[in-house]
């Protein structure tokens, strides 16, 4: 486990099963991943599923009982593996074509656990490959199936860092402003805003005025505009999704009334005439 150089109130403990454990540990091991790790607050384990297999060959695959296309995973390595790493607390995650579609929704979700003082958070990730894993394994021992897409990849190692990077990213510290993951694509429902750096003007091509001008407010508003557009071109799932949950948005906005100026005093009866002013 890393050294802690940082005061943490959490840990994230990932151990992932798979058959090419380098596609694990070589992309987690850079940029945020890396520096995230360096803090403490997470720590990835890449493990060869191959070493809780017994025969001469550590087979993980077998065929498929009634015949069948391909191979498929094996449940006794699986099933040692994770009866080993399990911990308490521990919830098992199959990457799997089947599984629930992952997104910035479930990564959260994910993250949440870690936001608890002193949680200490372990997931067990179960990288499918072949045709998949025996459904005994499913039904017994996964708590979560997870997809991140509809295609299919050479195996769930691919899968597994996606998930394991957003995820990552959203735990306190592990970006290096906090507002950097709130102000994200589908971190409101909504595709993020078109961005500019400098030089202002590029090849003829000036950044929009509303930059130049110093006034938060209109650039908020600009930015805003611009995200409901690109979601409505890009995704319009997720824009009749936002839309269909923030129908103020799209209500007539009422015209204030101008308060009517007191040009006159007409006192009730009884009441005294206030006195004019001199």
């Amino acid at each position: 486990m890393v050294n802690c150089k940082f005061d943490i109130a959490f840990m994230l403990t990932i151990d992932v099963l798979t058959l090419f454990p380098e596609l694990i540990s070589t992309p987690l091991s850079q940029s945020i991943m890396g520096r995230a790790a360096d803090k403490g607050l997470i720590n990835v384990r890449a493990h060869q599923l191959r070493d809780w297999a017994h025969d001469k060959h550590h087979r993980t695959d077998d065929y498929l009982c009634g015949g069948g296309q391909g191979m498929l995973m094996k449940c006794e390595p699986i099933f040692e593996a994770i009866e080993q790493l399990r911990r308490e607390n521990t919830r098992v995650i199959l990457m799997t074509p089947q599984g629930r579609v992952f997104n910035q929704s479930v990564a959260r979700e994910l993250a949440a656990p870690c936001l608890t003082e002193g949680a200490d958070v372990h997931y067990i990730v179960l990288c499918g490959h072949y045709e998949g894993v025996d459904q005994r394994v499913i039904d017994n021992l996964v708590d979560l199936e997870l997809s991140i897409g509809d295609y299919i990849l050479t195996n769930g190692a691919i899968a597994a860092v996606v998930v394991i990077d957003a995820v990552a990213r959203l735990l306190p510290g592990a970006l290096g402003d906090a507002r950097s993951s709130e102000e994200e694509s589908f971190s409101n429902g909504l595709l993020e805003a078109p961005a500019y750096t400098k030089p202002n003007v590029f090849r003829d091509m000036p950044v929009p005025e509303v930059f130049l001008s110093g006034n938060h407010k209109a650039m908020a508003e600009w930015r805003f505009e611009q995200s409901l557009q690109r979601t409505r071109t890009n995704r319009p799932d997720l824009y009749e999704a936002w839309a269909a949950a923030h129908p103020e948005h799209f209500a007539p906005k009422k015209k204030k009334k101008k308060p009517t100026p007191l040009t006159h005093y007409k006192p009730r009866p009884g009441q005294q005439t206030p006195p004019e002013n001199n």
